[in-house]
């Protein structure tokens, strides 16, 4: 009766360890340098303006995700995940909505990724005060939308133009308007066959526990120089800023890094505001397993590294593109002063 009861428990311990679980691991993922090569590309290549020679690093950095709907999770990695500092474990229902799919997700980050290198662009020419032009469009909804009444109200191809009469330059900014709004209705100033129009748009709550209206923005841009990124099988928004930099980089006659190893993260909005990503944990660890000795982070994000920033790496927190720059630069400059004045980051 003993030996039959301990193979029951040994039957169900192994059945245990070859079950999935509803938990995605995020671990740390590779780095790439915006202003050095992919392959045997250049990563950034740009025409219509002279460009200068870079030099050291300012990568990009990335997660590795495990879990449904993409993969799938067995009890054993969640267990592992656990253990390892690195790597964090969560609900897949806290990432994705029920009944996202893989393809749901690859058309959402390739998207993602298309736009950053957009808005990269437009933030870097704004630095650098090249004029240019932006419209940002409806292209599409989400499923909640329908539910909350926003498709009553908007239609695909408006433009929008302000939130609660402030000017939209980019989804971040719209972002931090829906989410001061805490649920209430959001004003939305757009422009639709010709006429202006003010209508109020209802907002929701996901499980994040961010709002939304449950609207897909597309940014056509208008632009005087022509911006090619290299970068395949990468996706989601968060290179946004470090892409920012590598164009200005090269199109800056002085070199903005000084031969320094930067690495960093973070959405970018036209008007250069730098927005919070996720896994910025499993990055500062990439970056620095990749031989970074500092990184540029979302203000927003500071908290969340709190006694996780790897030993040997330097963190600044930044709120737009221009505080990034002056941060490089100030360190490429060897001016203590300015590096001393700055708002600590994590630990």
């Amino acid at each position: 009766m003993r030996l039959g009861a301990g193979l029951g428990a040994v039957v169900l311990g192994a059945a245990l360890l070859g079950t999935p679980a509803p938990y995605l691991t995020e671990a740390p993922g590779p780095v790439f340098n915006t202003i050095g090569e992919f392959g045997d590309e250049p990563m950034i290549s740009i025409s219509g303006q002279d460009t200068h020679p870079t030099e050291g690093a300012l990568s990009m950095t990335t997660v590795f995700v495990n879990g449904a709907p993409t993969s799938t999770v067995y009890v054993p990695q969640v267990i592992k995940g656990w253990l390892d500092p690195s790597v964090d474990v969560m609900p897949q229902e806290l990432v994705y909505p029920s009944g996202t799919t893989a393809e749901d997700v690859r058309q959402m980050n390739t998207a993602a990724m298309t736009s950053s290198q957009d808005l990269a662009t437009a933030a870097a020419l704004d630095a650098l005060d090249i004029d240019h032009s932006q419209r940002l469009r409806v292209i599409d909804f989400t499923p909640q939308a329908a539910d909350v009444g926003t498709t009553d109200v908007l239609e695909v191809g408006d433009e929008v133009l302000a939130a609660e009469g402030e000017p939209v330059t980019g989804v971040e900014g719209l972002r931090e308007v829906v989410n001061d709004a805490a649920g209430q209705p959001v004003e939305l100033t757009v422009t639709r066959d010709g006429e202006d129009l003010d209508v109020e748009v209802p907002t929701y709550q996901e499980a994040d526990g961010d709002y939304y209206v449950g609207i897909l923005l597309q940014g056509d841009f208008d632009f005087p120089v022509d911006v090619e990124i290299t970068l395949e099988d990468v996706g989601g928004p968060s290179a946004g800023l470090m892409f920012t930099l590598g164009i200005i980089d090269h199109l800056t006659e002085t070199s903005m890094t000084g031969g320094e190893d930067w690495a960093g993260t973070g959405t970018v909005d036209p008007d250069g505001t730098v927005g919070p990503i996720g896994g910025i944990a499993q990055k500062v660890v990439g970056a620095r397993d990749a031989g970074a000795d500092h990184f540029l982070v979302p203000r927003e994000n500071c908290a969340e590294l709190e006694g996780r920033v790897p030993r040997g790496l330097e963190v600044h927190g930044v709120d737009d593109v221009d505080q990034a720059r002056q941060v490089v630069e100030a360190v490429r400059d060897a001016d203590d002063a300015l590096l001393e004045s700055l708002e600590s980051c994590g630990s």
